[in-house]
This record gives structure tokens, C-alpha cells and sequence, in this order.
């Protein structure tokens, strides 16, 4: 039988991360095969579940693929042209595969492992083979990939950083599942979501979000596989969000009594 991780939270409010601990337990509910990063910079808490297990990206790929793209017209000191606007805007607002085919051929190997080493996503593996949904990813990575898009670093500039949330904050209703699962109305969501088929491990489903609401900032990425239906791995995915939006946002005004 797998051995069931279990979840490791930080905090400067160790009762907050105590009731993640306890709370993220419980919505896993006996799951072995869902790789958690969370990060809230309001309480500087973390929460970690398996985060170095690697998994096939799936479509989450695609917002590294966005981040290397601009990283690369930064370094060339150009703005993307009309073509990679609109295929990068396919790629995360409909998961559009065939733009992302194009962009991940016209940045190649050498420049996709530039990126990810600039970026310090050292567990983030390209397929050998190149098929890009097949990228070997793991949720602390993802994490830092968020971190990146979400806080002012010296890799990606503030207009790169925003077209992509503003891409992400654009995706397709019908794709709005996953980790906004039960976020406070007013929250900002900037989403993207992947899912695979393959013959081995069952249905991957992941999900990446970041949110914001009244100076309440954190990113939650949620990665899952073994999951017998696309359904089932939304509703594990669902239901730890659920229970991270619920304790961090009654922590967010200040410490319970």
C-alpha cells in the first residue's frame, strides 16, 4: 500500500498552520497520488504535501511556456510580435494545443532550459521526445513558477508578470475548475488547469491559482494523478481548496479568539 503523505504548513500564526495541517489531512482523505504548494505572503504560511513527486505537466506546462516566451523577447529587448500574442492568448485563456505546439517549437530545447534555470525550477524536466504535456513537473516547482508570475523578481519583468495574470484571469468559463473552488466573492482568481489520459497512472488533473482580496495574497497549486475520471480529480482538487480558502481568509482580518 502507498504511503499516504502528509501534510508539512509553516506559518507566523501557528494555530493557522495548524488547522491547514489538520484541515488538508482531512480533505485528502486517504488520497496518496496529490502533490500540494501552497504559499500566502498575508501570513507568510506554507504548506507543502508531497511536493518533490513528479508528475506528467499536462496543460500546466503551458504557463511555462508563456513565462519562457517573454523571458526570451526580455532578453532580446523586443515586445512579442501580433502572432505570439494571440497564440499565447489561445494557449492559456482556451488551452488552445496547437498554439502552444508553436510557441514551445519557435523556443526550442536551449531556450526552454535557459528559462527554467533562470527561474531556478530545477525539478522541471522537458520530455525527451518533446512532447511538451509530457514535461516532468512537481508542485514546489510550480510554486516557484507562480511566485515568479505573482511578486516582483528579477526574472520576469512587471509587463511580462502582467500579461500573464491578465491571461490567466481570462480563462474560458468551462475551465474555471480547480483550486477557485470555494473562493470569497471579490477574490481576483488567475487560474490555469491541466488534464491527461494515459494508459498508466490514470487521469492526471492539476490545477495552479493565485488570488487576491484585500491585501490577501497566496497561490495554490494542487497536482494529482491515479484518479479514475477527469471528474474525480476535479473533486479531490476541489476539495482541498476549499478547505485553504475557508482557513486562510478567516485568518486574513487577524487571529481567531
Amino acid at each position: 500500500m502507498a504511503t499516504i503523505p502528509t501534510p508539512v504548513c509553516s506559518s507566523d500564526r501557528p494555530d493557522l498552520a495548524d488547522e491547514l495541517s489538520a484541515d488538508i489531512n482531512e480533505a485528502l482523505d486517504g488520497a496518496a497520488s496529490v502533490s500540494i504548494s501552497l504559499r500566502d505572503s498575508t501570513t507568510n504560511t506554507t504548506c507543502a504535501v508531497d511536493g518533490d513527486q513528479k508528475y506528467d505537466s499536462a496543460s500546466t506546462v503551458k504557463v511555462t511556456v508563456l513565462a519562457a516566451l517573454l523571458w526570451d523577447a526580455q532578453s532580446g529587448n523586443r515586445t512579442l510580435t501580433q502572432e505570439e500574442r494571440e497564440r499565447a492568448t489561445a494557449m492559456i485563456t482556451e488551452s488552445d494545443n496547437d498554439a502552444t505546439t508553436a510557441l514551445w517549437k519557435r523556443l526550442g530545447d536551449a531556450k526552454i532550459s535557459a528559462f527554467l534555470h533562470a527561474a531556478g525550477m530545477t525539478d522541471t524536466v522537458p520530455d525527451k521526445e518533446n512532447y511538451w504535456g509530457l514535461t516532468q513537473v512537481t508542485a514546489n516547482d510550480q510554486e516557484k513558477l507562480m511566485q515568479l508570475v505573482t511578486s516582483e523578481n528579477p526574472t520576469l519583468r512587471s509587463d511580462s508578470r502582467a500579461f500573464i495574470l491578465e491571461l490567466m484571469g481570462d480563462v474560458v468559463d468551462s475551465q474555471r475548475w480547480g483550486t477557485p473552488a470555494g473562493v470569497p466573492l471579490g477574490t481576483k482568481t488567475y487560474l490555469k488547469n491541466g488534464w491527461l489520459e494515459r494508459a498508466s497512472n490514470g487521469w492526471r488533473v492539476h490545477s495552479l491559482g493565485a488570488f487576491t482580496a484585500a491585501g490577501h495574497d497566496y497561490t495554490l497549486t494542487v497536482l494529482s494523478q491515479d484518479n479514475a475520471t477527469m471528474e474525480d480529480g476535479i473533486a479531490r482538487i476541489e476539495s482541498v481548496a476549499r478547505v485553504v480558502h475557508n482557513d486562510l481568509n478567516a485568518y486574513a482580518a487577524g487571529p481567531r479568539s
